[in-house]
């Protein structure tokens, strides 16, 4: 892919992640209604800070793509939120899954740029 589109998702991707890290903490998105399932696995993801946890994450991984320093480390650690997000969506809330299909899609895009920093990870000893 050419290095200015590349350049724009990384700054895109950026701005997602802090724009929507920083909600957890500042609640300027209204938070739209969900099936009693969804409402009530995510009262108990609230009560146990496991959402600031995700916050710290997002905002850490918005910033490292942002300045363009250890995107591959935060790439590999954003799957875990990225996955989970997408498979809150698919199991409690499937009509509101479009943006966590919009992270994922863009940290696999993420991995792949930075496929060449995990071979030594990945290469058997």
């Amino acid at each position: 892919m050419s290095s200015k589109f590349i350049l724009a998702l990384r700054i895109f991707f950026s701005v997602f992640l802090l724009f929507f890290g920083l909600d957890h903490f500042f609640n300027y998105i209204p938070f739209p209604e969900m099936a009693p399932e969804a409402n009530a696995y995510f009262a108990n993801l609230l009560s146990t800070y496991a959402m600031q946890l995700v916050a710290v994450v997002e905002i850490t991984a918005g910033l490292a793509f942002l300045f363009n320093r250890f995107g591959a480390l935060m790439a590999l650690i954003l799957m875990s939120v990225s996955i989970n997000a997408v498979l809150f969506h698919l199991f409690l809330d499937p009509q509101k899954i479009y943006g966590a299909l919009v992270l994922l899609i863009l940290n696999i895009v993420f991995l792949f740029q930075y496929k060449d920093k995990y071979t030594s990870l990945l290469k058997s000893v």
